[in-house]
Formats: C-alpha cells, sequence, structure tokens
C-alpha cells in the first residue's frame, strides 16, 4: 500500500514537471510596433508666382493679357452722405479733383480688378471726360452739367449715363438720393454690349520700377495734408508695412463699405492745376492739361515734380524740360488735383 501512494505521488511530480515545462515563457518584452508610413510633404517655397503679362496700369503681375481691355471710369460721389463708398479699393487709378459746392469727386478707373458693387454714382463734368477719355474708357456716370453732356453728345464718347438707362443701376434704401446710386461690372459689361461699345481699347502705358524696387531720393513725407477747400481736407499716412499710404478724410480713416479696409494708394501724385468758377452754381473749369507743379510720394518720400498731360494721361516729369518721366512704384494710383490758388505751398503739408 505504501509502495502504492509513493508511486503515484512520483507520476504526479512527474505530472507537473512536465505540464510546466511545456508552457510557453512570460514575455516581458514590449510588443514590436509596426512603424507608420512615412509621409513626404514638399518642402516649402518662397517662390514668387510667375504671371504671363502685366497690368498696364498698375504694373502688377496679371495671368490675363489687360493691354487692351477697355477701362470703365465711374463718377464717385465724395460728399459726407456718400461715404463710405464701395469699390474704391479695386480700382487701378484714382482721380480725386474739386466739383461744385467745395466737395471732390473720385474718378475710379477699373481694369485689372473688378469690384462686386460701385458707388454711389454722380454726374458727370467736361474735365472729368477729359481725363477718362485720355484713358479710351468708357465713362459711366448719373447726368452732368449742360456742357458735359453736349460734350458727350458731340464727340459720340462711349458712356453710360443712368437717367436714360436706369436698368443698369439701382438705388438702396440705406442712403438718401443722389447719394444712393449703385452698379456693378456686371451690368457694366452687359450695357456695353447691350450697345455695341468697343470692348478694347488703346490703354495707356506707365513706366514701372521692379517690384523690389526702394525709393532712396526725396525729403521725408510719412504724413501728408491736403487742403481741398477750408470744409474739404484729406490726408495720407504712409504705412511701411504695407508699402502704401493710408487715406483719411476729415481726420478719420477713409474706408470702403465693401471690406472695410481703409482705402490706400501705392503712388500718391498731387498737383496743381488753375481752377476757375463758372457760372452761380459754381461749376468749375479744371486745366487738367497743364503743365504745372506737384509732388510725388511714394516709400514715405516726397520729389517735387512737373506735370502734364502726355499721350492722353497726366504724368510725373523728374526734369522741368519734361522729358524724363518719373517711374510708379507696382500698384494703384491716386492723383489729388488741388487748385492752383493759394498753390500749394498752402494747399499740401508734409513731413
Amino acid at each position: 500500500m505504501k509502495r502504492t501512494v509513493k508511486s503515484s505521488l512520483m507520476v504526479l511530480a512527474f505530472m507537473l514537471v512536465t505540464t510546466a515545462c511545456g508552457q510557453k515563457p512570460v514575455d516581458t518584452q514590449p510588443s514590436p510596433q509596426i512603424p507608420d508610413p512615412i509621409v513626404q510633404t514638399p518642402p516649402e517655397t518662397n517662390q514668387p508666382i510667375e504671371y504671363a503679362y502685366k497690368a498696364p496700369m498698375t504694373g502688377l503681375g496679371s495671368h490675363e493679357n489687360l493691354g487692351s481691355k477697355r477701362p470703365i471710369m465711374v463718377m464717385i460721389n465724395n460728399a459726407p452722405p456718400a461715404r463710405p463708398q464701395t469699390g474704391i479699393n479695386k480700382a487701378d487709378m484714382i482721380y480725386e479733383v474739386l466739383s461744385e459746392g467745395e466737395m471732390t469727386r473720385f474718378l475710379a478707373i477699373f481694369q485689372s480688378q473688378k469690384p462686386e458693387v460701385i458707388g454711389p454714382v454722380r454726374s458727370i463734368r467736361p474735365y472729368f471726360i477729359q481725363i477718362g477719355n485720355g484713358f479710351d474708357a468708357v465713362l459711366v456716370h448719373a447726368g452732368g452739367s449742360p456742357d458735359a453732356l453736349e460734350t458727350l453728345a458731340r464727340k459720340d464718347l462711349s458712356h453710360l449715363d443712368e437717367i436714360p438707362n436706369g436698368q443698369y443701376f439701382w438705388r438702396e434704401k440705406f442712403r438718401k438720393m443722389p447719394h444712393n446710386l449703385y452698379t456693378k461690372p456686371e451690368l457694366l459689361e452687359k450695357a456695353m454690349q447691350d450697345k455695341g461699345m468697343r470692348q478694347t481699347a488703346e490703354v495707356p502705358h506707365f513706366t514701372f520700377l521692379p517690384e523690389d524696387a526702394e525709393v532712396k531720393e526725396g525729403e521725408p513725407a510719412t504724413q501728408v495734408d491736403l487742403t481741398f477747400h477750408s470744409l474739404n481736407k484729406a490726408a495720407f499716412t504712409y504705412d511701411a508695412e504695407q508699402k502704401k499710404y493710408m487715406r483719411f478724410t476729415a481726420g478719420k480713416p477713409h474706408l470702403d463699405l465693401s471690406d472695410k479696409k481703409q482705402l490706400s494708394t501705392t503712388n500718391l501724385l498731387v498737383i496743381s492745376a488753375k481752377h476757375r468758377v463758372l457760372d452761380k452754381e459754381g461749376r468749375l473749369s479744371v486745366d487738367v492739361i497743364g503743365p504745372g507743379d506737384g509732388y510725388i510720394f511714394q516709400q514715405g518720400k516726397a520729389r517735387k515734380i512737373k506735370w502734364k498731360r502726355s499721350n492722353g494721361v497726366i504724368r510725373a516729369y523728374e526734369d522741368a524740360a519734361l522729358t524724363q518721366e518719373v517711374p510708379l512704384l507696382p500698384g494703384n494710383t491716386w492723383v489729388s488735383i488741388l487748385p492752383n490758388s493759394p498753390g500749394l505751398s498752402k494747399s499740401l503739408k508734409f513731413q
């Protein structure tokens, strides 16, 4: 009996040892991880976008050949009830000149960019016609002085007057007449097609500096103050980061209603021109042919210039003989036309 028990114990012990030896060892090492696939990210490049063309009035790169695209010039109201205006920040060039009532009007010339809405639209004058005609532009306005309307009829110029062509304009309810008339490029293009106006033009070209150019000549001019009239003052302050002059009117930032951004310009040309009152309504005759005196402001510097209308447009010249044109920086241009009386020494201040 003892031998049987002993034998049984020996067999049991043998079975336990065999079972223990047959178990898998405990793995104390972490399981190998399969690495994520390596995603190759292309290196960032700071190479500028290459453009096939340059816009003729801004010198900026363009994917579209704009050399013969007909510009549109819109008469923009600048009376206090018309501010802030809409679409001006998309203009290639802006001319600011006095109308009656001691207020200026903006002549906004569009070619390389399209704003969604433009306005408020206002009436036209003969000297506005001279400026726009130099660009071979379609002139967009709401009525005009008797002399201006007679000129448009006599010369058969391409223009769009809202008064007999209301379908291409509309009036907004948030402003009162006559400060609430608006249009948009799509309507103006339709009007051109409906009326058989030319789509192409002999667009004037300007001389431009390279985009990375630095203007080194000139006096410091980071603050420019203009007096069109004792009741009508404007200013431009240079923003070195944006490399633009920022517009102020009556001491406040002058904004574009569409994007709430302050109006600005890369090139600011301020010229003095003869102004003459024509009638009791205060209508003016303004000399936009020249020659005359002025200043050009670029990159926070001012240079005295001579100006005259050449090849259809007002240009700045470095020399008294009017042979060396001042090149523009690539970007938009703002031309402010001040009365020659009392003169630039009184109506223009900069520092």
